[in-house]
């Protein structure tokens, strides 16, 4: 691939993170489900899956912080606010520590992750615990130290029986001893003033038994064990003071109480620990929820949830309670996103890499600028679960379908859900497949798109008849062909339909049949292109298609791209053969993107195709391939996984969605539709104020427009062809130096000289 990548993020990395504005970025996180709460003087901070907030509890302001902002977490699993330093402690799965200071600066400390000898798999940070300015980190392999003075590790201790590895779940401090509850050797202790810690004989066993927590309150150790008991240590032994519904999750002492956490409980004991009150799910009745963690702050008890963020209610009258949590859709794996004018919609679940439904009972979020995160519950989707696929009607965009691959389809129109399978849509609509093992019928519909008559196509996996029509007048037709066509068609699965000018249908399937095209109006017409001289594809595992904006047929495999150069080729052949792209690459012939899995290809509005690569991020390529534009990895962007499900384009603001299985994020580039004419140009931002790293761009511009910049005096320091609707300027004279703060001249004429326009934009430096 090419090796000059054009990243507009470089300028903003530094070693601590990114820059806080980010103006070409946008966050759409999750955060329902809160992994660990922290206190403050005037601020409660949650932690959800790999964003946190905080409330100031004098303004009530709420404050995120994202990827977008440099929190390039991992999966958070502890969070830890000293108020001492005035920092926020992230700890995460893979070990990662990451510490925001007060001034948005976040520090990426990967200590634990590339010094600890220890399997990568048991890094998990567990809990914090600070003490006279260090921190306490408990996890998965004993205990690391970290000093918030020098804002660097210390010593790692293996606390085993023999030094060897051990998961500490948590500690606590009492008359300078620390305690760490272990997972397999009980509880032990060490002396904080012993020199010598990293020696594990220095460790002693405090007590044998099966424990999951501890706390102090008052010079008392509170412990919880593994059955669900509360026990208080007398100075001698511990002694039960409490029996737990079911297993413990947290217990932690915040304001001169002890708040233990279960699944369905919260527990608060005064410093006698005296039960105070208990609080139980069902309490709160908008919408079923478990715990996590709880914490109090003066009389208010604050608890985490897995499904709606913080509950906030009053200790002293535990009856009304208040969800706390930014705007955001219900999860952070979002499987498909389709845009509409205004409306973002959003499925979860689908399947796996094999095509397994996921099962996943939960409902479809929809997000528009004005009035934020939406959510049409499960309850209203007939049990319709693995929701794979969107498409909207093209003719009226408030007529949706969701498809579902383990029940069938779901047609919304307005607020009316109207549902299809095997008995709501005979004959010839959705097929059941019964399943022999484990034995329940599983109607799995995919891949919808609507052809230039208005005809919602979709495919029906492990049936003979599987592409199937919905038609205008609500009727339905299979092509009652297909199994003749494919090998062992009852075993088939499908990906997205791409439909071509010429109403041709390209199927990509995953069971050795290769990209079918097939198109009715040709006498029911099949081509099947697949590998070797039947097509020339690398693999027989196709997993997304698209037709580009000159009618080429872009096809992305499990081990790597083809294209096709013309759909035309479908009406006048038989026979079909792909093309790999050749680069160079070090002044070496190379295929682009040789034997990488292809998750997902899109066409923007300058038929640019941006490329999800499985494990490697999402590439944005020129329209023939030739130049790699962006690379954007979680390394290098705010992309929060390197995994993305699904690319959706808003073709009007050029706003490019990723849906990555670890939250949704937005990058505001140039892929814009063509205008039909140049009266809505503009320029943004406008002016550039100091400080801004990013680019201008001008939209609103037809095809292969003319754009000159000049300075008010007339001398010419840019100039380029649109490609789309929209062209960027760096802001540089000719990619030199920076121009000089002054108002710059926008002249644009369209390809053929008649239309015309003059815009102006302001640089502050």
């Amino acid at each position: 691939m090419s090796k000059k990548i054009i990243n507009l993020l470089s300028l903003l990395l530094i070693v601590s993170g990114f820059a806080q504005t980010n103006l070409q970025w946008q966050g759409y996180f999750s955060y329902n489900k809160i992994s660990d709460i922290s206190e403050g003087q005037d601020k409660i901070y949650a932690s959800s899956e790999n964003a946190i907030f905080s409330k100031n509890l004098v303004t009530n302001d709420i404050t995120t912080t994202t990827s977008i902002d440099g929190l390039k977490a991992e999966t958070i699993t502890a969070i830890h606010y000293s108020e001492t330093f005035n920092k926020t402690l992230v700890g995460n799965s893979n070990g990662l520590l990451l510490i925001l200071n007060p001034d948005g600066k976040i520090i990426f400390k990967n200590g634990i992750v590339v010094e600890v000898p220890v399997s990568p798999f048991l890094k998990k940070i567990n809990h914090f615990l600070e003490f006279n300015g260090k921190v306490y980190l408990s996890c998965d392999y004993g205990i690391s130290v970290f000093d918030l003075t020098t804002m660097e590790f210390g010593d790692t201790y293996f606390i085993g029986n023999s030094g060897q590895q051990v998961k500490v779940y948590q500690t606590t401090i009492l008359n300078n001893e620390i305690f760490a509850v272990t997972d397999i050797n009980g509880i032990k202790k060490a002396a904080l003033s012993n020199p010598n810690l990293v020696d594990f004989s220095q460790w002693q066993v405090f007590d044998g038994g099966f424990w999951s927590g501890i706390t102090t309150i008052q010079n008392i150790l509170v412990g919880m064990n593994t059955n669900g008991r509360l026990y208080k240590n007398n100075g001698t032994f511990f002694e039960e003071f409490f029996i737990l519904n079911q297993g413990g999750i947290d217990i932690r002492t915040s304001n001169e109480m002890v708040s233990v956490t279960t699944q369905s409980n919260v527990h608060i004991f005064n410093p006698a620990l005296q039960l105070v009150v208990t609080i139980n799910n069902s309490q709160y009745t908008p919408t079923p929820v478990t715990f996590s963690c709880a914490s109090v702050i003066d009389d208010v008890i604050y608890i985490g949830t897995n499904e709606t963020g913080l509950l906030v209610s009053n200790l002293s009258a535990p009856t009304n309670f208040q969800s706390i949590k930014p705007d955001g859709p219900d999860r952070n794996n979002i499987f498909r996103i389709k845009q509409t004018s205004n409306t973002l919609w959003a499925t979860y679940g689908g399947y796996s890499i094999t095509y397994d439904p996921s099962l996943l009972e939960e409902g479809i979020s929809k997000y528009s600028r004005q009035n934020g995160w939406s959510k049409i519950p499960f309850t209203d989707l007939f049990g319709a679960t693995s929701l794979s696929d969107i498409v909207v009607n093209p003719k009226n965009e408030n007529e949706v379908y969701v498809c579902s691959f383990h029940n069938g389809l779901l047609k919304i129109k307005d607020d009316a859900i109207t549902f299809y399978n095997q008995n709501t849509a005979p004959p010839n609509g959705p097929e059941n497949q019964q399943l022999v093992t484990p034995a329940y019928i599983s109607v799995r519909i995919n891949g919808p798109a609507f052809d230039s008559s208005g005809n919602l196509w979709m495919t029906n996996a492990y049936v003979f008849k599987a592409l199937k029509t919905l038609k205008p007048d609500n009727t339905w037709q299979s092509v009652n062909d297909w199994p003749n066509q494919l090998a062992s068609a009852n075993e088939e699965r499908y990906s997205k339909i791409a439909i071509d000018r010429n109403n041709t249908k390209w199927v990509p399937t995953y069971r050795g049949n290769g990209l079918v095209a097939f198109n009715e109006n040709y006498a029911n017409k099949f081509i099947k292109i697949k590998t070797g001289t039947d097509g020339n594809l690398p693999s027989n595992d196709v997993r997304t298609v698209a037709i580009d904006n000159k009618n080429q047929v872009w096809i992305g495999t499990a081990r790597g791209l083809r294209f096709i150069p013309s759909a035309d080729s479908f009406v006048s052949e038989t026979e079909i053969q792909s093309k790999p792209i050749i680069i160079l690459e070090d002044d070496l012939a190379q295929e682009l993107f040789f034997e990488q899995f292809i998750m997902e290809i899109v066409v923007d509005g300058a038929n640019r195709k941006w490329v999800s690569i499985a494990e490697s991020g999402v590439y944005l390529i020129s329209p023939n391939g030739q130049e790699t534009i962006y690379q954007f990895t979680k390394d290098n962007s705010p992309l929060p996984s390197n995994n993305v499900n699904d690319i959706e384009i808003d073709s009007v603001t050029g706003e490019v969605f990723f849906a990555t299985d670890k939250g949704l994020v937005s990058f505001k580039g140039t892929a814009t539709r063509p205008s039909e004419d140049l009266s809505n140009v503009y320029a943004y931002p406008n002016p550039v104020r100091p400080g801004f790293s990013g680019t201008v761009k001008i939209s609103g511009l037809t095809n292969k427009a003319v754009v000159k910049i000049t300075d008010i005096e007339g001398n010419l320091v840019h100039e380029t062809t649109s490609e789309g609707g929209t062209i960027e300027w760096d802001t540089t004279a000719f990619g030199k130096y920076k121009v000089a703060t002054g108002v710059y001249m926008i002249l644009v004429s369209a390809e053929d000289g008649i239309d015309t326009i003059v815009k102006k934009v302001m640089i502050v430096r």
